[in-house]
């Protein structure tokens, strides 16, 4: 039977500094090692981490923390990959870490397929917290990140929030009643959506707000006139032609992102559609694209930018994150010229 490793009783009764020699004596290891345990270095098999730490924790060995002033903050931003909202979300966490004298590491994900490079690079520098952008923690990720006591912050999680991570989003639901509101409300009731991917929390509330809205204003909800995917350009190309070719086709759509509203305006001018006489449409998120194209994209905007600060200031303890593990901030509709009233079909 193994027995737990101790250190002598006059080790652990605080009359002196514990060394970290013997805390690698009474855990059976090499001082080098000790030293990967306490850089978070994952060079080390877990059983071994393990009687480490559990010396570490028993001897009250004193880790060395950073104090706030020693040197400025360096936290790394990790997208799954650099789309078109990357920009707003990096700006945003830029201009909080400037006003608070902190750096920026960005990272993104979509060259690695086994999402584990980023740790490593974590584990092999310095950083003082983490921000996860449209992504989630897996198993692997969390063990790693609690062995190198980095805080994390969710920012939009695609999936179910979990509540031991603070995380950051939109109110979905309400956007999504919202955008499909305001199509009602120009006269619309063959209303079409192209959602993302159902899985994703985000994607399921945007649909869910679509439904309510119909249903509340006494509109049925027609299968035929909803799609799911990813969140591409050909999904949305594809979807809206398929709901176009329809004999009793959309007037109206909604696309629950701004990608998708842009694949939607291809099939309308594949279809010989003007935008929005014969076809009105809304997007989600308010990237700048949607200013530029033809015409300017009515949409909900997400407060990316704001999301990103927010997740600095509360790694920096400017904002409680133990007040609520979820906060969502609200969207808010951005009318443009790609919705009008339904005109009469003849």
């Amino acid at each position: 039977m193994t027995r737990s490793p101790s250190l002598r009783k006059g080790q652990q009764d605080g009359s002196r500094r514990v060394t970290m020699a013997e805390v690698a004596a009474a855990a059976a290891v090499s001082v080098p090692t000790v030293s990967k345990v306490l850089n978070g270095r994952f060079d080390v098999a877990l059983e071994t981490r393990e009687r480490v730490e559990a010396v570490l924790n028993q001897s009250g060995y004193a880790r060395g923390k950073r104090k706030r002033d020693d040197a400025p903050w360096l936290i790394d931003l990790v997208f799954p990959e650099f789309g078109p909202y990357a920009i707003e979300i990096i700006r945003g966490a830029e201009e909080a870490a400037l006003l608070n004298k902190c750096r920026i590491a960005v990272s993104a994900l979509s060259d690695d397929p086994k999402e584990t490079r980023w740790l490593s690079n974590i584990g092999s520098s310095r950083t003082d917290g983490v921000i996860l952008v449209f992504a989630e923690l897996t198993p692997l990720h969390r063990e790693r990140l609690k062995a190198l006591a980095v805080p994390v912050v969710i920012v939009d999680p695609l999936g179910h929030p979990d509540p031991r991570t603070p995380s950051i989003g939109v109110t979905n639901w309400a956007g999504g009643m919202t955008a499909t509101d305001h199509l009602i409300g120009l006269g619309h009731k063959r209303i079409g959506i192209i959602a993302g991917r159902p899985a994703m929390l985000c994607n399921q509330q945007r649909l869910d707000g679509y439904r309510a809205a119909l249903m509340r204003a006494g509109i049925p909800v027609d299968p035929a006139l909803i799609f799911t995917g990813a969140h591409h350009h050909p999904t949305a190309l594809n979807a809206a032609s398929a709901m176009l070719d329809l004999a009793d086709p959309p007037t109206a759509i909604f696309a629950t992102n701004d990608l998708h509203a842009m694949g939607v305006y291809e099939a309308a001018r594949l279809h010989g559609l003007r935008l929005p006489d014969d076809l009105s449409v809304v997007g989600f998120d308010d990237i700048p694209m949607a200013e530029w194209v033809s015409p300017p994209l009515t949409t909900m905007r997400q407060p990316l930018a704001e999301m990103a600060a927010l997740a600095i200031n509360m790694l920096l303890g400017k904002e409680s994150s133990e007040l609520s593990h979820r906060i969502e901030l609200a969207t808010s509709l951005v009318v443009r010229s790609s919705t009008t009233p339904r005109q009469d079909r003849s």
